[in-house]
């Protein structure tokens, strides 16, 4: 499982700061504005081949006992508890505080791994920007610039050198699907779950949040092995207030990671939500092959339904690859066809690409539309290959390509997409530039 780093930190010392910064995202609004951030907010960041899972937290104010600054304290106390490492951030600008001490005496109750982080430390000498807080007794001080990326990449070898190696491993496709059933709660997941088994192995109820854990089964269908990852609801940060669900975010995201493909299932019988959106947005994120069942589908009526398609459409037009069914899990209705997509999505996230093919499709792609120029230049694609599986990447050579716009990517992704036919998985183009050979020679005439 990836690891879990939590960010905690008294307010406005710069936690969304470092937070985008790891996870390569303005996901976390940042404002020179202590108590921005309130709840948890989760992201995936990387580090060469490890992945790990950073955790934003609000302002850190232990003493707190009413109001939003206690509630704040409590998402800060649960992501401590869910992670595997903490990353206290402290103001070098503004020195030690008493907050500071206490938020280091509570830490280290905990027994977590705590990693002291001294931040906008821009401009000084490192061993001045540390020098007072070694007073807290958490280790060494690395004095960091969020803003400014300094250090920022030492931080992250340090963290995550002291815990266990969790490089991701090499996909391999005699493996079977393991499939993640996600969603917001109560939208049907473990009623799916059992129509796919067709027994009633998990606990299905009216209430949402009835599964709290990600449960594992292996089953079989058509001569062919299945892993189904039954995930707790994905709801909003500030609902998860239980003791008992306050590892289901955490857990299902993790599940994310774990598995081949995941089946997104959605509530017919209610507008898609943003949750539904961040959801799926975090599936492409991981790069996870999927398939859509709009669940509930048998309650609608023929307007409703034709309304809730237009919506679909509009809203998760980024999803456009994943095919769709439209289902009814109580019943069993449309049950059948998810399988045989998730086949379809398994074999196109591990389907190997030749290099000459590759290459033909690519020349293709670029005589029937050229990258624009930028400026005077018109960039060259010039050959591809594949760069890794699960899901597919496709890495393109050539001259000028840093300056390829984001529209003419998307181009080539839909070109390689409809070439190789490749439904039911996100698809990777990674534009690389080569060396100028003359380079050094220009230099010298300088």
């Amino acid at each position: 499982m990836l690891p879990i780093i939590a960010i905690v930190g008294r307010p406005n010392v710069g936690k969304s700061t470092l937070f985008n910064r790891l996870t390569r995202s303005r996901d976390a609004i940042v404002a020179d504005v202590p108590g921005m951030t309130r709840d948890r907010h989760y992201g995936r960041g990387r580090v060469g081949a490890k992945p790990y899972l950073a955790v934003d937290t609000g302002g850190f104010e232990p003493v707190a006992r009413e109001g939003i600054y206690r509630e704040m304290a409590q998402q800060a106390r649960q992501a401590v508890d869910e992670a595997d490492a903490v990353l206290f951030l402290v103001d070098a600008r503004a020195g030690l505080t008493t907050q500071d001490r206490l938020i280091a005496d509570e830490l280290r109750r905990t027994g977590r791994r705590v990693f002291l982080v001294v931040n906008k430390a821009e401009g000084m000498q490192p061993a001045v920007a540390g020098a007072e807080f070694h007073e807290l007794g958490l280790g060494d001080p690395l004095p960091i610039s969020a803003a400014h990326g300094e250090s920022v990449s030492d931080l992250m070898d340090w963290v995550l050198g002291a815990l266990p190696s969790v490089a991701e491993p090499a996909p391999d496709a005699s493996r079977h699907p393991m499939i993640a059933i996600v969603g917001r709660p109560n939208v049907g997941k473990s009623t799916l779950v059992n129509a796919l088994l067709g027994e009633e192995r998990v606990v299905v109820h009216g209430e949402p949040g009835t599964t709290r854990d990600s449960i594992h089964i292996e089953f079989e269908h058509g001569g062919r092995r299945y892993t189904l990852i039954d995930t707790a609801g994905l709801r909003r940060r500030g609902r998860v207030a239980e003791v008992v669900e306050k590892f289901s975010v955490v857990k299902t995201m993790q599940a994310i990671e774990e598995a081949n493909v995941a089946i997104l299932v959605l509530d017919a019988r209610h507008e898609i939500t943003e949750q539904d959106a961040h959801i799926a947005g975090y599936l492409l994120e991981a790069g996870r092959a999927l398939v859509v069942a709009v669940n509930k589908w048998e309650r609608l009526s023929a307007e409703a339904r034709d309304r809730v398609k237009r919506i679909l459409a509009r809203k998760l037009d980024f999803l456009a690859f994943a095919r769709l069914h439209f289902i009814s899990a109580l019943t069993g209705r449309g049950v059948a066809g998810l399988l045989k997509s998730v086949d379809e999505a398994y074999g196109a996230a591990m389907a190997r690409l030749p290099t000459p093919r590759l290459n033909r499709v690519l020349a293709q792609a670029v005589a029937q539309q050229e990258p624009p120029r930028a400026g005077v230049i018109r960039p060259r694609p010039r050959y591809a290959h594949q760069g890794g599986v699960n899901p597919p990447r496709i890495v393109i050579h050539g001259s000028a390509l840093d300056r390829v716009p984001d529209s003419y990517r998307r181009y080539l992704e839909r070109f390689f997409r409809d070439a190789f036919q490749l439904q039911g998985t996100p698809l990777r183009v990674e534009l690389r530039v080569g060396a100028n050979p003359y380079a050094a020679r220009a230099r010298k005439r300088r």
